[in-house]
């Protein structure tokens, strides 16, 4: 390769992975999740300098949202960037930067849109995104163009520009692009930064980002209705979904591993999770996993026992249980102690065997998550986690 085609090859690189990361987030879930910090803490957001560094501006509902509530959540400041040669850049609002004039569309150019206050310009009473309509169009000062460097384009939340908005914000929200979720995380937790952000549920897995989970420097947000998250995506993504995923009539994508991030503070996190005893499990359960069973599984290769569902968790076990991840749904640090997690964390000391050679089958994905015997035979289960109560009623021992 030549070393002039570098540039243009980096290029088109991530115009593909931006357009595959191209999600838009509902504005009902982001006003759902917001309130649900405003609820634990009125003034989560009050004199803070909140940063979008993901959201085109005005096509972007993280933009509209603390835009229009600006001044009911206090903000200091607010500052949205986008990204160079978003598909979408401009179509809501055609800043003169997008038009030539004869009502040709020029090539999307990255923006940062900074707002320190937001006051009533049409005169109807109100202050609202309108009036933010109104500012931009008057006050070229309240944007700039971002450029890029010959590593990032302008806009890319790793440019230096870009990093000099983060230095300065105190709470970053936005819709990152989960195909650079490990890296976007990295970021934040390297310069300290409170954040509200969306991902897979799977990132949980991840090597950079599990020890987070685990000390409790990241958890799940309130979480989306239903768990189900509903996305706006290029009309042009439509083809590459199955059927079912995509609604035509709405211009939506359904997911429902998906939820959001955080480090700021809800009350459902110090909500109590209800749990049977042990006995009642096996006895009432409504799962065919659970009821009717004398005990529950026990892990081969790990000191801990089998618990399928985060609803059939029994408050009297004093050690160690594999939970599903959906359980940080639930997860209250005051009542339980998260221990490790079958796919990356062998250092918790609960693993107990390595299993190699012809008499274990598929021994390497044994190897990596938690093995139940059923029947006769070894069978790995999904990723789990490892959680203790840190206060069980009086029951079943270890």
């Amino acid at each position: 390769m030549r070393a002039e085609d570098k540039p243009m090859n980096r290029s088109l690189s991530a115009a593909r992975a931006a357009k595959q990361d191209e999600f838009y987030t509902q504005y009902g879930d982001i006003q759902r999740e917001v309130e649900a910090y405003l609820e634990f803490d009125p003034n989560a957001f009050h004199g803070k300098i909140v940063y979008c560094n993901c959201d085109d501006p005005f096509e972007s509902n993280f933009f509209k949202y603390f835009a229009a509530n600006f001044n009911k959540l206090g903000l200091k400041k607010l500052i949205t960037t986008s990204y160079d040669g978003s598909p979408i850049a401009g179509q809501g609002t055609l800043f003169p930067e997008y038009d030539e004039g004869n009502g040709k569309r020029q090539k999307p150019k990255a923006l940062a849109v900074i707002l320190d206050h937001v006051k009533d310009e049409d005169g109807d009473g109100a202050a609202n995104v309108t009036d933010v309509e109104i500012l931009l169009k008057r006050n070229k000062a309240a944007r700039k163009s971002l450029k890029g460097n010959d590593r990032y384009p302008g806009g890319d939340f790793r440019s230096p520009e870009c990093v000099a908005f983060l230095k300065k914000a105190d709470i970053v929200v936005t819709n990152p692009p989960f195909s650079l979720f490990r890296e976007y995380v990295a970021q934040l937790v390297e310069h300290g930064k409170k954040f509200l952000i969306i991902g897979s549920k799977n990132a949980i897995t991840y090597k950079e980002i599990f020890p987070l989970v685990k000390e409790n420097k990241m958890w799940v947000g309130a979480g989306f209705a239903k768990g189900n998250a509903y996305f706006s995506i290029p009309a042009d993504r439509a083809r590459e979904f199955a059927n079912g995923v995509y609604d035509k009539s709405t211009g939506l994508v359904k997911f429902r591993n998906v939820g959001w991030f955080t480090n700021l503070d809800h009350g459902r996190r110090h909500e109590e999770l209800k749990c049977m005893s042990m006995a009642d499990n096996l006895k009432f359960s409504k799962h065919k996993k659970i009821k009717g069973k004398q005990e529950y599984g026990r892990y081969d290769n790990y000191d801990a026992i089998e618990v399928p569902y985060t609803d059939a968790i029994p408050k009297d076990y004093k050690g160690a249980m594999g939970v599903p991840i959906s359980f940080l749904d639930r997860y209250n640090p005051e009542q339980f102690e998260i221990l490790g997690i079958t796919d990356r964390d062998n250092n918790s000391g609960l693993k107990t065997k390595d299993y190699s050679g012809a008499d274990a089958p598929n021994y390497s994905d044994l190897n990596r998550r938690g093995a139940i015997r059923v029947g006769s035979e070894l069978v790995s289960t999904y990723a789990r986690l490892m959680i203790r109560h840190r206060r069980p009623t009086q029951g079943k021992k270890k």
